[in-house]
């Protein structure tokens, strides 16, 4: 395989390709911040303005400016987005709305605790870019109200009643992985490092169950595995992407059992999730193999493909599993093959199980500018350090 080949696809894809789209297609001049809900050719066709989708593409321009190039244009641009949700995307306290008007009037309570972890990232890495103290003020409150909700992320909008069922869901641990290291010049390298052990154990010891090989995605509060739909639900797509916010805690950490494990448990996750009859990762699975609930099961998403190439190929580079490298190689060729679009800018989000387009949207509800531009520039960056680690070690 040709890993500086492959760096130049991945960063040739996100800067004269996904990059290029969304400045051009999403900004809001009239009213500030972001359009999401963009047709194949970028064309929008609903004005809603989705908090989530506003920070993570604040978070991914400021991101760029700080880990790529001081391009001025992708810090004015993040900053224009800042600037929009400092003003109406939240109540004033810290609490995210889930969506807005284009003007900007809140749409939906405060009740999804991820308008909250995006909104702490997108603050967090512009006021690393700008300087600037009152966004990163605005990280810390939010990163503050994120650990009040933890237990009960979704606070008074929680429909369940209390005290029958009582699950914990791995989406936020999950994220938290994440969001610390994006957050680590706030919040010190002493609280990640702390919190990190403590994650690494919740996810790979609580949500990862050692009689399926398999992380579920609810458990009881008490960590017990719970034998119900919820309890039983696997999405290998949120698996297999905790497992390189993982790579990355346990590197460093220099945990290198945590590595091997997160490794393994991510080819464990491929296998069971691929299908085998076309191709691609399902949706949705049940541990025990009934019949899940969710309808959408055996369609095939970018983000969770995305997702599954940058852990294949962290795992390569942090163990020489050639077994990931092989799996690699084909996740990167249905995906290549099936997601990207050839004839207009940016990927396509939805197939069905034969690999078919069933919507041709670049953007909405729950696509942005996040998952495909990402995924492109960690894939880019870690081909890059498999390229030049061996030499550089010889210099040593």
């Amino acid at each position: 395989m040709d890993f500086t080949k492959l760096a130049v696809q991945y960063k040739d894809e996100l800067l004269t390709n996904i990059v290029p789209f969304w400045l051009d297609k999403s900004r809001d001049d009239e009213h500030g911040g972001f359009f999401s809900c963009l047709d194949r050719e970028g064309n929008v066709y609903d004005t809603d303005k989705f908090v989530w989708m506003q920070a993570r593409e604040v978070w991914l321009f400021s991101m760029l400016y700080n880990r790529v190039e001081q391009k001025s244009e992708w810090l004015e641009f993040a900053r224009q987005g800042g600037d929009f949700l400092k003003k109406y995307g939240h109540d004033g306290y810290g609490n995210w709305y889930f969506s807005l008007t284009k003007e900007g009037k809140p749409l939906v309570q405060p009740y999804n605790i991820f308008s909250f972890t995006f909104a702490a990232m997108a603050f967090a890495q512009l006021g690393l870019a700008t300087g600037n103290d009152v966004y990163t003020a605005l990280a810390r409150q939010t990163y503050d109200r994120i650990l009040e909700r933890q237990d009960n992320p979704k606070g008074r909008y929680n429909k369940a009643v209390p005290g029958t069922r009582n699950l914990k869901n791995f989406a936020l641990p999950m994220i938290m992985c994440n969001l610390n290291l994006e957050m680590e010049h706030l919040l010190g390298k002493e609280f990640v490092e702390e919190s990190a052990g403590k994650l690494i154990d919740e996810v790979m010891n609580v949500f990862y169950r050692p009689e399926f090989g398999l992380i579920v995605e609810n458990v009881n509060q008490d960590g017990s595995f719970s034998d119900t739909f919820d309890g039983r639900l696997l999405n290998p797509g949120h698996a297999i992407e905790a497992m390189w916010f993982i790579m990355d805690l346990a590197e460093r950490l220099n945990r290198r059992d945590v590595i091997e494990k997160a490794q393994a448990i991510t080819l464990q996750t491929l296998e069971h999730g691929w299908d085998q009859e076309f191709g691609g990762i399902f949706c949705f699975m049940d541990a025990k193999n009934r019949p899940p609930q969710q309808l959408e099961w055996d369609m095939k998403l970018w983000w969770v493909h995305l997702e599954t190439l940058i852990s294949l190929i962290k795992g390569y580079r942090l163990t020489g599993s050639e077994e990931n490298l092989r799996w690699f190689e084909n996740v990167h060729d249905y995906t290549w093959n099936h997601f990207k679009d050839i004839r207009y800018p940016e990927w396509f989000g939805y197939l069905n199980r034969r690999g078919e387009i069933t919507h041709n949207l670049k953007g909405g509800k729950w696509k942005g500018c996040f998952h495909v531009p990402r995924g492109l520039f960690q894939c880019w960056k870690t081909l890059e350090k498999i390229t030049w680690e061996p030499e550089m070690k010889k210099m040593l």
